[in-house]
């Protein structure tokens, strides 16, 4: 109650101070407060209703509102009084820490003038804290040697509060040999210090305790409490002393980096920093100091880098052991490495060729090697060995030498290079070995003649070849190597019809490249024979043959050739005959060809290219007889004009055409007639010789007929023959399979026979008949041939052939 009368007073000034302040804020213009910290939530700050000339209902009728700038929780507006109150707990120490002073910033907004009001409130300090220590307690150790007058920082003091509210000074507990003083940093902040008045002594008092107060300037006064031991150190009077003079230790040499050897100790009988021993290494030689590392605290020695004993198998080391202050003790270190099988065994190749004759003998040295181990004892003790399938073998001499000798004969054309892996292998635990690679290579002998991968060759080569072109090449391998397996070819020297084979073909002696020098002719020969001879240039030289036969292939470089009808040689056109009364398939005539190519080449096929009346004659497509289409009508005209075109199946195709005069009438006469009606008019001085020649006709006309008739005879017996012939599957023959199976000149002889031309003009002066007979110009056929046997002809053909002596047409000329 005492301490809440205290206070009440002290408020009451701190409100009155507010009040002034305010006054003079307002009076200067600008509306600031100030408030002493740690007030209740909703203690009065200011009237904002007076310094912004409002009445309190009119805050919120105006949008009076607090605007801040992140500290709109510390104060709030009361719109009942128009007053700016405390919204909360308000602590000068967190919102300003040491600041000197506390101002806090806020804006009231008028919203229906949209205008901001700037506040400022500075919040004043209040002894609320008291000076803490930054540790309740707190050792100090002194050295019992240490000058009087000496000085030793303290803990440090820390107050929140400003002004005299903060530390102001510090109090000592009664004591006989210390005191205290103040030091102030740069930045302002005091520290204590303990000072020594009078020298220590150990043996008489060790420790010291002591209170030290610290005091602020509040009213009333606050002050912190810390408790501080004194430890009275002892004089450094004892060298460190190690345990041994001289450690002895063995490790091997495949002790992992970093592994513990051994730790050295050394104690010294003084106390505290006298007696904390460092630990160091003594003038020892720089690739030790790689190998080895010493802890300076805990003395253990460990690998720094890894051991070798064939590099060395011991080390000697001196250990330094210091105290703080700085005396010394030494002791000696001996290491023993022991070996271990961790080196490989090697093979050094001393003399020897990598390269042997196939034809060397059995028994021949290749090579001698050396094999050693860095390592010693029984981990020095090497094996050596090769695989047992080769044909070499390890023959060992002195001390650690070996020889690579042959077993049996070599053959490089089946194994041309060897690779002997030598083993060494060492007798350690676990073993290690080394592999060497040893590669030989056989030199070659001319012991293989060339071969060619067949005994005889086929070479299809089409006819018009160009010259010099290549059609072919062989090739022979000889197994041998380098000038023993250069390989030259060469023709057998022969002659094909008469002529040296030279002059058909030439080979390429290094390449075997096949070159003709003539263009071939299918129709000249049709294949060639030659022996090809392969030889290598070995010493002797070893020689193969091989036969070659090159087939000509045919081309399609023949036109068709049309045997019937024939040309006239003296500049006339033939006629053929078709009467009026001819029922539709009439056989008027028939187109006969042949091709010289062979195969598909001389496939041949008719067709009617153009005809004067379409539609009234067909063309067979294979046969090339001429048929009428339809039955003949009078108005159709007499002379129909054909064209009929016959073409081969080669590709390109190649074709020839025929132009055929088909008379339409019954008769001769009836022709004649139609011939003289097809005049407008005949002259009065001309009617007497065209009596004669109308009578002279009619009189050609009755031989003709009579010839006609024979002819017919014969040709249906031939074709009933033929007809029974495919019912019967001996084979028909159609135009096509006759260009195969007939010769050109057979199938000429066998259209004379019962062919005919007639020859008919408006002009009745040049109209005539030529009737063909045995002994005509074009006629091929003869004795000879009739006693020939041709497959297509019958045997009504060849009693033709006996009786035309007796028959002769002769032509008759009507002038």
């Amino acid at each position: 109650m005492a301490a809440a009368r205290g206070r009440q007073p002290r408020r009451e000034l701190l409100l009155l101070f507010t009040l002034l302040w305010m006054l003079r804020g307002a009076g200067a213009g600008q509306i600031r407060y100030s408030i002493p910290e740690e007030l209740e939530k909703g203690s009065f700050v200011g009237n904002i209703s007076k310094d912004l000339g409002l009445e309190p209902r009119e805050l919120a009728e105006r949008g009076v509102r607090i605007v801040s700038r992140g500290r709109a929780q510390l104060f709030a507006l009361n719109a009942r009084s128009g007053s700016l109150v405390t919204a909360g707990r308000v602590d000068r120490e967190e919102l300003c820490a040491q600041s000197a002073q506390c101002l806090v910033s806020l804006n009231i907004l008028v919203e229906e003038k949209m205008k901001l009001y700037s506040v400022e409130v500075e919040v004043t300090d209040i002894n609320d804290n008291a000076p803490r220590f930054s540790r309740e307690e707190f050792e100090v150790k002194i050295h019992e040697n240490a000058a009087p007058s000496s000085r030793f920082p303290l803990m440090e003091v820390y107050d929140p509060d400003v002004g005299m509210n903060s530390l102001q000074g510090f109090r000592l507990s009664e004591n006989s040999h210390f005191s205290v003083a103040v030091q102030s940093e740069v930045q302002g902040r005091e520290y204590p210090e303990l000072v020594l008045d009078r020298a220590l002594d150990r043996e008489v008092e060790a420790a010291h305790r002591l209170v030290l107060t610290a005091v602020d300037g509040g009213d009333p006064a606050r002050s912190g409490v810390a408790r501080i031991l004194v430890t009275v150190l002892d004089a450094n009077d004892n060298a460190p002393v190690f345990t041994q003079p001289v450690y002895r230790v063995s490790v091997p040499e495949d002790l992992p980096v970093g592994s513990l050897v051994l730790a050295v100790n050394a104690t010294d009988q003084d106390e505290g920093a006298h007696a904390q021993v460092t630990y160091s290494f003594v003038k020892i030689p720089e690739e030790i100091s790689r190998i080895f590392c010493l802890d300076i605290v805990t003395g253990e020695i460990s690998t720094s880098a890894e051991l070798d004993y064939e590099v060395s198998s011991s080390y000697e080391l001196e250990v330094e052991a210091r105290d703080r202050p700085g005396l010394r003790g030494r002791a000696k270190v001996f290491i023993t490495v022991l070996d271990v099988n961790d080196n490989a065994p090697e093979v050094m190749l001393t003399s020897g060729t990598r390269t042997v004759a196939e034809s060397a003998p059995v028994g021949t040295v290749i090579g001698l090697f050396q094999v050693y181990d860095r390592d010693s004892g029984v981990n020095g003790l090497v094996a050596c060995s090769i695989p047992t399938n080769l044909p070499f073998e390890l023959e060992k001499t002195v001390d650690s030498y070996y020889r690579l000798v042959t077993t049996a004969a070599l053959d490089r054309e089946r194994v041309s290079l060897y690779n002997v892996t030598v083993t060494a292998t060492d007798r350690g635990t676990p073993p290690l070995s080394t592999q060497t690679l040893i590669s030989l290579q056989v030199a070659d002998t001319n012991d293989n003649p060339p071969a060619f991968p067949r005994s005889s060759y086929s070479i299809y080569v089409p006819e018009n070849n160009p010259r010099g072109a290549s059609i072919f090449s062989v090739n022979a391998l000889d197994p041998d190597s380098d000038r023993n397996a250069q390989v030259t070819y060469s023709l057998a020297e022969d002659t094909v019809q008469g002529v040296p084979l030279s002059s058909y073909v030439s080979i390429n002696s290094d390449t075997g490249v096949l070159y003709a020098l003539r263009s071939f002719d299918y129709e000249q020969f049709r294949d060639l024979q030659l022996w090809v001879t392969a030889s290598d240039s070995g010493d002797p030289p070893l020689s193969s043959n091989a036969s070659l036969t090159i087939f000509v292939l045919d081309q399609n470089d023949n036109a068709p050739e049309i045997l019937y009808p024939t040309l006239p040689t003296d500049g006339s056109t033939g006629v053929e005959l078709a009467p009026r009364s001819a029922e539709p398939g009439y056989l008027v005539t028939k187109v006969v060809a042949v091709d010289r190519d062979s195969g598909q080449n001389a496939w041949l096929s008719y067709r009617l290219l153009k005809a004067s009346e379409p539609g009234l004659f067909s063309v067979g497509l294979h046969t090339g007889e001429v048929r009428t289409a339809r039955a003949l009508l009078d108005r159709d005209a007499l002379k129909q004009s054909l064209v009929v075109a016959v073409q081969d199946h080669g590709q390109p195709p190649l074709s020839a055409t025929v132009t055929l005069t088909v008379a339409v009438a019954d008769s001769i006469p009836a022709v004649l007639a139609d011939l003289g009606s097809l005049k407008p008019s005949v002259e009065a001085d001309e009617a007497d010789l065209t009596l004669y020649l109308v009578v002279a006709v009619a009189t050609v006309s009755c031989v003709f007929l009579a010839f006609v008739i024979v002819l017919l005879a014969l040709r249906l017996r031939r074709w009933h023959k033929s007809r029974l012939l495919q019912a019967s599957g001996g084979g028909g023959l159609s135009g096509v399979a006759a260009s195969h199976l007939v010769g050109v000149d057979g199938v000429r002889a066998f259209l004379q026979t019962y062919s005919h031309e007639v020859s008919l003009t408006a002009d009745s002066r040049r109209s005539h008949l030529i009737f063909p007979q045995p002994n005509y110009a074009d006629t091929l056929l003869s004795q000879e041939s009739c006693g020939k046997s041709e497959p297509l002809l019958i045997q009504a053909d060849s009693d033709f052939c006996k009786e035309d002596s007796s028959f002769q047409l002769i032509p008759c000329v009507l002038q």
